[in-house]
């Protein structure tokens, strides 16, 4: 069975990490698989926004599989290279930058390590009260190589961000909330329809000026604002000329529901 579900219904593609007897840990199979549905939820022009999870209620993912990586590590120099070997086409999404397609991370209880990782990656966090972060690389002698390093000063104060990158202490939903890491905290019962609501929002919104939203924002987030407001990203570009566009006032001054088409 592959370690990823991937399905897709009414403009939601739902991604879930199937490994709970490993806490949704990856290893290089998980990473394949979870690599190929990302790149079809940018793909796919029917797929507005994703949602990321782990199966069960226990983890979201601990990150890299650490009994898999000391068994690599172990492994003949011939098993190590076709491991590589497999892993060499893949692009983690911590490490994708070009991803217009609004992401959710539905954070179902402990996000450790590349888990936290994957979150940060995402473009909203929802958590269960349950919930635990941290990125413990240090403590196994690694580090958060997965943007970690770089993307959690970027979101927390300084001081508070180096003192779990230093320490690998781990921190609440509660806390991660206070911080504004996360943008909502249920209990466990609630966190699907928590999720939904999300989505519920995004997909009554263009798909197209969404997609525009979020490109524009991130492609101008190392820009002053003077230079910022002179840049036009693509997917901006292009809804200025959709029917979306169009749509939009029309169905206002129609006093309708829009009929959004993406195009």
């Amino acid at each position: 069975m592959s370690p990823i579900a991937f399905d897709v219904r009414d403009h939601v593609a739902r991604i879930t990490i199937d490994r709970p007897e490993r806490m949704n840990a990856f290893d290089d199979d998980t990473h394949v698989a979870f690599s190929a549905a990302i790149d079809e939820v940018e793909g796919d022009d029917d797929i507005w926004v994703a949602v990321i999870t782990g199966a069960g209620e226990r983890s979201f993912s601990a990150g890299r599989d650490l009994k898999w990586t000391a068994t690599m590590n172990a492994a003949s120099p011939a098993e190590q290279a076709a491991s590589a070997a497999k892993l060499s086409g893949v692009t983690r999404l911590q490490d994708r930058f070009d991803i217009v397609k609004p992401l959710i991370a539905r954070v179902n209880g402990f996000a450790l390590g590349g888990g936290l990782e994957l979150a940060l990656a995402c473009d909203i966090i929802v958590a269960a009260e349950h919930a635990t972060f941290g990125l413990p690389e240090p403590k196994r002698g690694l580090i958060a190589g997965a943007m970690g390093v770089h993307r959690l000063p970027r979101h927390l104060p300084y001081h508070v961000a180096m003192g779990h990158l230093l320490s690998g202490r781990h921190f609440s939903a509660a806390r991660a909330y206070e911080l504004g890491l996360v943008n909502e905290v249920v209990p466990m019962a609630q966190l699907d329809d928590a999720v939904d609501a999300w989505v519920a929002d995004i997909v009554s919104c263009s798909p197209v000026a969404v997609r525009a939203t979020k490109q524009s924002a991130l492609e101008a987030l190392h820009l002053s604002l003077r230079e910022a407001n002179r840049q036009v990203a693509p997917w901006e570009a292009r809804r200025r000329t959709s029917e979306d566009a169009k749509e939009g006032p029309r169905a206002f001054a129609e006093k309708r529901a829009p009929r959004w088409t993406g195009r």
